[in-house]
């Protein structure tokens, strides 16, 4: 019986600690899914290999989350095990083994209903929240809050092609703030990332560049080749962009 108590407090308390590490993560602004599912690849050991695991380890705040995560997580592991195997072998009798087993079986039903429970999740993130806030140093920050992701707005990354439009010309070439088009960074190979590039930078083929906009807007300049077509492009999404804001200005006479 105290295998299967052991094992019921392991499993519930592993579950507390991903969802630590989930909150932890989104804080660095890694999206909520994000987050999740790197909390529990890094707890279980199985790995975290997809394209997001270098925005993990380039940043320090999340790697020492995720390294963390990965110490508590195989010693979890081992205990589950550990105690599983001991509930059906200590036991002498069948009715103790069944006893055994009913602890798990219920333990288990209690914390698959509070990781799925949305009353416990709220109640359960408010208390990380207030508790990260008081005992360390992570800078808590609303990304999607601050920067107005929404009503089509979003933040997108686009390696660059050779015979893209952005290919091979500066900020101020491509003219893409009249666009309502904000190039937030470039990420180039065996160079170090460059934060909020000035008008005078120009784009290579290769460049990883994270962008802020209006979907539409960044989908058409994502998709935009070196042909005249593309030019016609940007006029039109600089035209539409002024006619925007022009509705937008209350001291437009014509919003009057």
């Amino acid at each position: 019986m105290i295998a299967a108590i052991t094992l019921f407090l392991v499993v519930a308390l592993s579950a507390l600690i991903t969802r630590i590490a989930t909150i932890a993560l989104t804080y660095t602004g890694l999206s909520s899914q994000s987050a999740r599912f790197q909390a529990r690849s890094a707890y279980t050991g199985a790995g975290f290999t997809t394209a997001e695991s270098e925005k993990i380890m380039n940043h320090p705040v999340r790697r020492k989350i995720i390294f963390n995560l990965m110490l508590v997580g195989n010693a979890g592991i081992v205990t589950v095990m550990s105690s599983l195997i001991l509930t059906f072998i200590l036991p002498n009798t069948l009715s103790s083994k069944l006893y055994g087993l009913g602890i798990v079986i219920v333990g288990m039903g209690a914390i698959w209903w509070a990781i799925k429970s949305k009353w416990v999740d709220r109640g359960l993130s408010k208390l990380i929240d207030r508790m990260l806030k008081k005992y360390t140093d992570l800078e808590i920050q609303d990304y999607a809050a601050v920067l107005h992701l929404k009503d089509n707005y979003k933040i997108s990354e686009k390696k660059i092609d050779e015979n893209d439009w952005l290919a091979n010309k500066t900020l101020i070439e491509l003219d893409l703030r009249h666009e309502g088009i904000t190039i937030l960074g470039i990420d180039r190979i065996d160079t170090d990332y460059f934060g909020s590039p000035s008008g005078d930078f120009k784009l290579l083929p290769e460049d990883m560049i994270t962008v802020y906009g209006k979907a539409e807007g960044i989908s058409n300049v994502y998709a935009r080749k070196k042909d005249y077509i593309a030019e016609m492009q940007h006029e039109k999404f600089v035209k539409k962009e002024i006619k925007r804001q022009e509705a937008q200005d209350p001291n437009n006479p014509m919003n009057n």
